[in-house]
């Protein structure tokens, strides 16, 4: 439907934003608009109408859609490690992810908008370095806790299980719900990750030769 004289949305001046606020709207705008209809709905326009500006504020920040999509990305990355507790930083267990079913269930669209990429990364190979280097971010932060909790560390190998659980966690509540389910299963995770850490802490067996007796 065309809008019309009597229609008051028509009639809303766009209001203006300063630099910093205006980005960052953008940003979060691209967000939704990808997250609820995919990439291909990306366009200056959309995310204008979304944020609530004019389609020449986001050409003057972003100069191109490839820029678009490559700083909204790195912008869901960075705003879902702030939110999810992957790196605490304290090394406890107890501490590792809390608070993961929260943030899917705050903002599903910044989830839904990195698994849009993801796919549309099969697609277009020309977004997979992007997708690769801002997923490392995700592989360092799960890899410099699993380190703060596990004596002997963690390789690549055991970081990607680590996150690859977290992450199809995250995608079955975004389309299941059930945050309740997501806690339990990041629960089971780190009764796991208990089990790594004291076995990491025993005295090695006796391998067959005798231990020297202690004469103190």
């Amino acid at each position: 439907m065309t809008a019309s004289a009597e229609d008051p949305e028509a009639r809303k001046p766009r209001r203006r934003m300063n630099y910093g606020e205006g980005r960052e709207a953008l940003l979060n705008a691209a967000v939704r608009v990808v997250a609820r209809g995919g990439l291909r709905k990306l366009t200056y326009r959309a995310v204008a109408q979304e944020a609530g500006t004019t389609h020449g504020l986001v050409v003057h920040h972003f100069g191109s859609r490839d820029a678009l999509i490559e700083e909204a990305l790195a912008h869901a990355i960075r705003t879902s490690l702030s939110t999810s507790a992957l790196e605490p930083g304290t090394g406890k267990v107890a501490d590792f992810s809390v608070g993961v079913s929260d943030m899917v269930t705050a903002d599903p669209d910044i989830q839904a908008f990195q698994y849009e990429l993801l796919l549309e990364a099969r697609r277009r190979p020309e977004l997979l370095p992007q997708i690769r280097a801002l997923y490392d971010d995700y592989f360092d932060a799960t890899e410099r806790e699993l380190a703060r909790m596990l004596p002997d560390g963690a390789g690549r190998p055991l970081t990607r299980l680590v996150f690859a659980a977290l992450d199809g966690l995250v995608l079955h509540q975004l389309v299941f719900g059930e945050p309740g389910t997501t806690d339990a299963a990041i629960e089971e995770l780190r009764g796991l990750l208990r089990l790594l850490a004291a076995d990491g802490d025993e005295v090695p067996e006796n391998d067959g030769h005798a231990l020297p007796e202690n004469d103190g």
